[in-house]
Protein backbone atom coordinates (compact mmCIF):
# COMPACT_ATOMS: atom_id res chain seq x y z
CA UNK A 1 0.00 0.00 0.00
CA UNK A 2 1.60 3.46 -1.16
CA UNK A 3 1.12 6.46 0.42
CA UNK A 4 -1.51 7.88 -2.25
CA UNK A 5 -4.11 9.52 0.44
CA UNK A 6 -6.28 12.53 -0.50
CA UNK A 7 -5.81 15.45 1.40
CA UNK A 8 -9.27 15.23 3.00
CA UNK A 9 -7.76 11.39 4.72
CA UNK A 10 -7.28 11.22 8.23
CA UNK A 11 -4.06 9.31 8.68
CA UNK A 12 -4.20 7.82 12.39
CA UNK A 13 -1.00 8.84 14.02
CA UNK A 14 -1.11 5.61 16.06
CA UNK A 15 -2.60 2.16 15.18
CA UNK A 16 -2.74 -0.25 17.83
CA UNK A 17 -3.22 -4.20 16.54
CA UNK A 18 -4.94 -6.66 18.19
CA UNK A 19 -3.49 -10.05 15.75
CA UNK A 20 -6.37 -12.29 17.13
CA UNK A 21 -6.83 -15.76 14.42
CA UNK A 22 -3.62 -17.26 13.89
CA UNK A 23 -4.40 -20.75 15.92
CA UNK A 24 -7.80 -21.01 14.01
CA UNK A 25 -6.78 -19.45 10.96
CA UNK A 26 -4.31 -23.07 11.17
CA UNK A 27 -7.47 -25.11 12.19
CA UNK A 28 -9.08 -24.25 9.51
CA UNK A 29 -6.29 -25.45 6.93
CA UNK A 30 -5.32 -28.78 9.07
CA UNK A 31 -2.49 -27.44 9.91
CA UNK A 32 -0.43 -27.07 13.42
CA UNK A 33 -1.40 -23.74 15.52
CA UNK A 34 2.72 -22.94 14.85
CA UNK A 35 2.02 -22.47 10.84
CA UNK A 36 -0.83 -19.86 12.37
CA UNK A 37 1.88 -18.11 13.89
CA UNK A 38 4.51 -18.17 11.24
CA UNK A 39 1.82 -17.24 8.60
CA UNK A 40 1.16 -14.54 11.08
CA UNK A 41 5.23 -13.22 11.32
CA UNK A 42 4.06 -13.07 7.63
CA UNK A 43 1.55 -10.63 7.67
CA UNK A 44 3.43 -8.52 10.44
CA UNK A 45 6.10 -8.21 7.94
CA UNK A 46 3.20 -6.82 5.37
CA UNK A 47 1.16 -4.77 7.89
CA UNK A 48 4.44 -3.14 9.29
CA UNK A 49 5.40 -1.68 5.97
CA UNK A 50 2.06 -0.62 4.48
CA UNK A 51 1.92 1.26 7.71
CA UNK A 52 4.95 3.07 7.66
CA UNK A 53 4.15 3.69 3.81
CA UNK A 54 0.59 5.62 4.59
CA UNK A 55 2.46 7.55 6.72
CA UNK A 56 1.43 5.94 10.23
CA UNK A 57 3.78 7.36 13.08
CA UNK A 58 3.54 4.62 15.62
CA UNK A 59 2.54 0.92 15.27
CA UNK A 60 1.39 -0.85 18.51
CA UNK A 61 0.72 -4.69 18.11
CA UNK A 62 -0.29 -7.19 20.52
CA UNK A 63 2.18 -10.05 20.14
CA UNK A 64 2.30 -11.94 23.28
CA UNK A 65 -0.22 -11.27 26.55
CA UNK A 66 0.45 -12.00 29.85
CA UNK A 67 -2.24 -14.21 29.83
CA UNK A 68 -0.56 -16.06 27.16
CA UNK A 69 2.10 -17.60 29.30
CA UNK A 70 -0.80 -20.41 30.43
CA UNK A 71 -0.67 -21.62 26.92
CA UNK A 72 0.75 -25.26 26.30
CA UNK A 73 4.32 -25.30 26.76
CA UNK A 74 4.89 -26.65 23.34
CA UNK A 75 3.06 -23.33 21.69
CA UNK A 76 5.13 -20.90 24.00
CA UNK A 77 8.16 -22.22 23.28
CA UNK A 78 7.18 -21.92 19.50
CA UNK A 79 6.37 -18.65 20.03
CA UNK A 80 9.45 -17.79 21.71
CA UNK A 81 11.35 -19.35 18.83
CA UNK A 82 9.49 -17.25 15.98
CA UNK A 83 10.19 -14.66 18.41
CA UNK A 84 14.06 -15.02 18.19
CA UNK A 85 14.29 -15.63 14.28
CA UNK A 86 11.82 -12.42 14.39
CA UNK A 87 14.72 -10.81 16.32
CA UNK A 88 17.57 -11.62 14.44
CA UNK A 89 16.04 -11.37 11.22
CA UNK A 90 13.72 -8.59 10.74
CA UNK A 91 15.38 -5.51 12.62
CA UNK A 92 18.13 -5.03 10.45
CA UNK A 93 15.91 -4.74 7.68
CA UNK A 94 13.63 -2.29 10.22
CA UNK A 95 16.75 -0.23 10.55
CA UNK A 96 17.22 -0.07 7.02
CA UNK A 97 13.85 1.08 6.60
CA UNK A 98 14.13 3.84 9.25
CA UNK A 99 11.59 2.49 11.66
CA UNK A 100 12.00 2.49 15.39
CA UNK A 101 11.49 -0.42 17.28
CA UNK A 102 10.55 -0.64 20.91
CA UNK A 103 8.94 -3.52 23.30
CA UNK A 104 6.25 -2.93 25.98
CA UNK A 105 5.43 -4.89 28.62
CA UNK A 106 6.95 -7.53 31.42
CA UNK A 107 10.58 -8.25 30.40
CA UNK A 108 11.53 -10.49 33.27
CA UNK A 109 9.73 -13.47 32.21
CA UNK A 110 11.35 -13.50 28.94
CA UNK A 111 14.51 -15.30 28.49
CA UNK A 112 17.24 -13.47 29.45
CA UNK A 113 19.04 -14.16 25.05
CA UNK A 114 15.07 -12.52 24.17
CA UNK A 115 16.11 -9.51 26.59
CA UNK A 116 19.36 -9.10 25.03
CA UNK A 117 17.88 -9.46 21.36
CA UNK A 118 15.63 -6.69 22.54
CA UNK A 119 17.88 -4.14 23.97
CA UNK A 120 20.45 -4.69 20.95
CA UNK A 121 17.60 -3.80 18.56
CA UNK A 122 16.09 -0.87 20.53
CA UNK A 123 19.50 0.71 20.46
CA UNK A 124 20.00 -0.01 17.27
CA UNK A 125 17.27 1.88 16.18
CA UNK A 126 16.94 4.64 18.91
CA UNK A 127 17.46 7.42 16.18
CA UNK A 128 15.04 6.42 13.67
CA UNK A 129 12.46 8.29 12.73
CA UNK A 130 9.97 7.11 9.97
CA UNK A 131 7.62 4.68 11.79
CA UNK A 132 7.76 3.81 15.22
CA UNK A 133 6.85 -0.45 15.71
CA UNK A 134 5.65 -1.02 19.31
CA UNK A 135 5.88 -4.80 20.24
CA UNK A 136 3.65 -5.46 23.05
CA UNK A 137 5.22 -8.65 25.01
CA UNK A 138 4.31 -10.34 27.76
CA UNK A 139 2.09 -7.38 28.16
CA UNK A 140 -0.92 -6.92 30.75
CA UNK A 141 -2.70 -3.21 30.71
CA UNK A 142 -3.92 -4.32 34.52
CA UNK A 143 -0.85 -5.17 35.37
CA UNK A 144 0.72 -2.12 33.45
CA UNK A 145 -1.77 0.56 35.49
CA UNK A 146 -0.54 -1.63 38.83
CA UNK A 147 2.89 -1.02 37.98
CA UNK A 148 2.62 2.50 37.45
CA UNK A 149 0.86 3.33 40.82
CA UNK A 150 2.95 1.34 42.60
CA UNK A 151 6.41 3.43 41.34
CA UNK A 152 4.05 6.54 42.06
CA UNK A 153 3.64 5.29 45.94
CA UNK A 154 7.26 4.34 46.11
CA UNK A 155 7.92 7.79 44.99
CA UNK A 156 5.57 9.75 46.96
CA UNK A 157 6.47 7.70 50.18
CA UNK A 158 10.13 8.82 50.05
CA UNK A 159 8.86 12.41 49.37
CA UNK A 160 10.35 12.29 45.49
CA UNK A 161 6.64 13.49 44.79
CA UNK A 162 3.39 15.13 46.39
CA UNK A 163 0.93 13.13 45.71
CA UNK A 164 -1.62 16.14 45.16
CA UNK A 165 1.02 16.37 41.65
CA UNK A 166 -0.04 13.32 40.04
CA UNK A 167 -2.61 13.87 37.38
CA UNK A 168 -3.24 12.14 34.81
CA UNK A 169 -0.47 13.08 32.52
CA UNK A 170 2.42 12.28 35.76
CA UNK A 171 0.44 8.77 35.85
CA UNK A 172 0.85 7.73 32.24
CA UNK A 173 4.21 9.16 32.06
CA UNK A 174 5.16 5.90 34.26
CA UNK A 175 3.21 3.76 32.31
CA UNK A 176 5.61 1.36 29.81
CA UNK A 177 3.91 3.40 26.97
CA UNK A 178 4.99 6.66 28.80
CA UNK A 179 6.48 9.03 25.68
CA UNK A 180 4.51 7.58 23.50
CA UNK A 181 0.69 9.21 22.16
CA UNK A 182 -2.55 7.28 22.99
CA UNK A 183 -3.70 4.73 20.35
CA UNK A 184 -6.12 6.71 17.23
CA UNK A 185 -7.67 3.48 15.92
CA UNK A 186 -7.87 -0.29 17.22
CA UNK A 187 -8.17 -2.81 14.55
CA UNK A 188 -8.79 -6.50 16.27
CA UNK A 189 -9.07 -9.14 13.80
CA UNK A 190 -10.71 -12.67 13.16
CA UNK A 191 -14.34 -11.17 14.40
CA UNK A 192 -13.70 -10.56 18.41
CA UNK A 193 -15.10 -7.46 19.54
CA UNK A 194 -13.22 -6.99 22.89
CA UNK A 195 -10.19 -5.26 23.74
CA UNK A 196 -8.50 -8.18 26.33
CA UNK A 197 -6.26 -6.41 29.00
CA UNK A 198 -4.54 -4.41 26.14
CA UNK A 199 -3.89 -0.52 26.61
CA UNK A 200 -6.78 -0.31 28.70
CA UNK A 201 -5.59 3.55 30.03
CA UNK A 202 -4.57 4.41 26.57
CA UNK A 203 -7.46 3.90 24.72
CA UNK A 204 -10.02 6.01 26.69
CA UNK A 205 -11.08 7.96 23.37
CA UNK A 206 -9.76 5.71 20.65
CA UNK A 207 -11.70 4.33 17.92
CA UNK A 208 -12.00 0.67 17.50
CA UNK A 209 -12.61 -1.28 14.20
CA UNK A 210 -12.97 -5.28 14.32
CA UNK A 211 -12.74 -7.04 11.17
CA UNK A 212 -13.68 -10.87 10.73
CA UNK A 213 -10.88 -11.75 8.80
CA UNK A 214 -8.40 -13.64 10.84
CA UNK A 215 -4.86 -12.39 11.32
CA UNK A 216 -2.55 -14.00 8.84
CA UNK A 217 -5.70 -13.35 6.34
CA UNK A 218 -5.17 -9.04 7.02
CA UNK A 219 -4.00 -8.10 4.25
CA UNK A 220 -2.88 -4.03 3.09
CA UNK A 221 -6.22 -3.61 1.66
CA UNK A 222 -7.73 -3.70 5.00
CA UNK A 223 -5.44 -1.80 6.86
CA UNK A 224 -6.40 1.19 4.11
CA UNK A 225 -9.97 0.19 4.34
CA UNK A 226 -9.84 0.90 8.01
CA UNK A 227 -7.72 4.03 7.85
CA UNK A 228 -10.14 5.59 5.30
CA UNK A 229 -13.21 4.14 7.93
CA UNK A 230 -11.32 6.07 10.43
CA UNK A 231 -10.74 9.35 8.81
CA UNK A 232 -14.59 9.61 8.33
CA UNK A 233 -15.36 9.56 12.02
CA UNK A 234 -15.75 12.51 14.19
CA UNK A 235 -13.60 12.36 17.13
CA UNK A 236 -15.70 14.47 19.89
CA UNK A 237 -13.49 13.32 22.73
CA UNK A 238 -16.79 14.12 24.84
CA UNK A 239 -17.45 17.17 24.01
CA UNK A 240 -20.37 18.63 21.45
CA UNK A 241 -19.63 19.61 17.50
CA UNK A 242 -21.88 21.88 16.41
CA UNK A 243 -22.76 21.47 12.55
CA UNK A 244 -21.29 24.35 10.83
Amino acid sequence: MTNNSSDTEQVPTHIAVIMDGNGRWAKSRGLPRVAGHRAGADAVRRIVEAAASAGVSYLTLYSFSSENWKRPEEEVRDLMGLLRRYLKAEIAELHGKDIRFKVIGDRKRLAPDIIRLIEDAEEMTAENSRMTLVLALSYGAREEIASAARKLAQSAAMGLINPEAIDEEVFAAHLYTGGIPDPDLLIRTSGEQRISNFLLWQMAYTEFTFVDKFWPDFSEEDLGQAIRDYSKRERRYGAVVHNR
